[in-house]
């Protein structure tokens, strides 16, 4: 059996790859494992379980809820609801554990399972291990202690989550957001009606488009992945910005008055000041990934705001800001973590955030987007490739040393292997785009020509 957990819990297709019967196992292997470790001591175990619209969602939830109950955890299911509200849920309610069933931006298809430990925070990669350890352990049919009588779950519709994730978004707002005109991109998934209510009861002029979910058409042609159709409605119905979700409403990327695209790394810069200035911006440091554009860089470094950079992914950001005790962190792709408010990446909150901004100065979106200038970047992806050499390659380190010299300042270079492909990413960012183009097309000459 090949690892199952990835960055982000265990995803795959549905029915396929992720079936009913590994939703149910991993549900009792989480379980076992939780309760080994010590997380249930003392007391009956509770979980908190969600998902998104997809129509799949709804056969894994009901693995997921009986696996759980037949190995004595009582389950609070609480529907249709983002993560980052089961992760609220989970720790505001005392939970031992949360479950989410989703695919985030994925196609319908797909779907997901992330489980979060007490708290709501992301199981460590050794729980994980173990988990998967305990589930293959089961399906050779080493015996397990069922409990039998009282000792089985209890299942309950937990109704006021809804309510209870709203009230706290709008409980960590600095200021309303009257006065402000917003259209909001549901992506047909798990926000579309929180976040419009949130915004609503928050004071904006509400417009939204894709919350509309009917289980087949999540982040079909909309959300944070397909923003044309945003654009196109914020221009048309003359609003000062829009928010953009994703299929599980842990990202957000916004679009301005005129249309254009604000993405993780401007709402990050923009939200590091607004912190700064209500003097929340602990130890000064904002934290981004290695993919962060250089233009969010060097306006961190005008503003004298430390960035620390951490690997591709919003875990490796959680991680890094919770062993040094970060307020802020995200990624280009709008993943952006406030974790005074938040154990993971919520959109809903980002986006309430951003407008509170808005709103709080007077500026408009692209005026505040406009403390970075997002220097031109150009991904190339080399397959067929030995990803494994990248680092110890002469000629390739040679070739990227004389790129770098070349871009000076204004620019820089990453090569990166792929975490699930063999292929190697050729990533350049430059003052202008053409050039940008044209070293990144010479460097992957020589990714292919030295590790073909």
């Amino acid at each position: 059996m090949g690892r199952l957990f990835g960055t982000d819990g265990v995803r795959g297709m549905a029915n396929a790859d992720l079936t009913a019967e590994l939703a149910l196992g991993l549900s009792v292997a989480a379980a076992h494992v939780l309760g080994e470790a010590g997380t249930f001591a003392g007391h009956r175990p509770v979980a908190v379980v969600g998902r998104d619209p997809r129509a799949s969602g709804e056969f894994l939830e009901a693995a997921v809820v009986a696996g759980l109950a037949s190995a004595g955890v009582d389950v609070l299911r609480v529907g249709v609801l983002p993560t980052p509200a089961v992760a609220y849920l989970t720790g505001a309610l005392g939970a031992d554990l949360g479950v989410m069933l989703s695919a985030s931006h994925n196609a319908m298809p797909d779907n997901g399972i992330k489980i979060l430990a007490r708290g709501g925070h992301k199981l460590d990669d050794e729980l994980e291990e173990r988990i998967e350890e305990v589930y293959a352990e089961h399906r050779t049919g080493a015996p397990w202690q069922r409990p039998t009588g009282g000792g089985v779950g209890r299942v309950r519709d937990y109704d006021e989550g809804f309510d209870q994730y709203v009230a706290h978004l709008i409980g960590v707002l600095p200021n309303r957001l009257d006065g402000l005109k917003i259209v909001l991109d549901e992506a047909h998934g798990a926000a579309s009606h929180v976040s419009p209510e949130a915004f609503s009861r928050a004071g904006a002029e509400v417009i939204t488009i894709g919350a509309q979910p009917d289980g087949l058409n999540i982040n079909d042609g909309c959300g944070s992945t397909h923003l044309g159709l945003l654009k196109a409605a914020v221009v048309e119905h003359g609003a000062d910005l829009g928010i953009a979700h994703d299929g599980d409403a842990d990202r957000c990327l916004a679009v301005d008055a005129a249309g254009e695209e604000v993405d993780g790394d401007q709402i990050l810069a923009i939200l590091a000041l607004a912190l700064r200035e209500r003097g929340a911006l602990r130890q000064n440091t904002v934290v981004g990934t290695v993919m962060s554009n250089l233009g969010f860089k060097l306006a961190m470094e005008r503003e004298g705001i430390e960035l620390v950079q951490t690997a591709v992914g919003d875990r490796y950001v959680l991680e890094s800001m919770k062993e040094r005790g970060y307020a802020l962190g995200g990624e280009q792709s709008g993943h952006v973590i406030v974790l005074d408010h938040a154990t993971t990446g919520d959109g809903t909150l980002t986006g309430l955030l951003l407008a509170a901004r808005v709103a709080a100065t007077g500026r408009s979106l692209a005026d505040l987007a406009g403390v970075m200038r997002r220097l031109p970047q150009v991904l190339v992806n080399v397959p067929d490739v030995d990803k494994s050499r990248v680092a110890t390659t002469p000629e390739l380190l040679a070739a990227v040393a004389d790129a770098e010299t070349e871009l000076g300042t204004t620019g820089r270079v990453l090569l990166r292997p792929s975490g699930t492909e063999p292929l190697v990413r050729v990533m350049v960012e430059a003052a202008d785009i053409d050039h940008a183009r044209a070293v990144a097309s010479r460097l992957a000459d020589v990714v292919k020509s030295t590790l073909g």
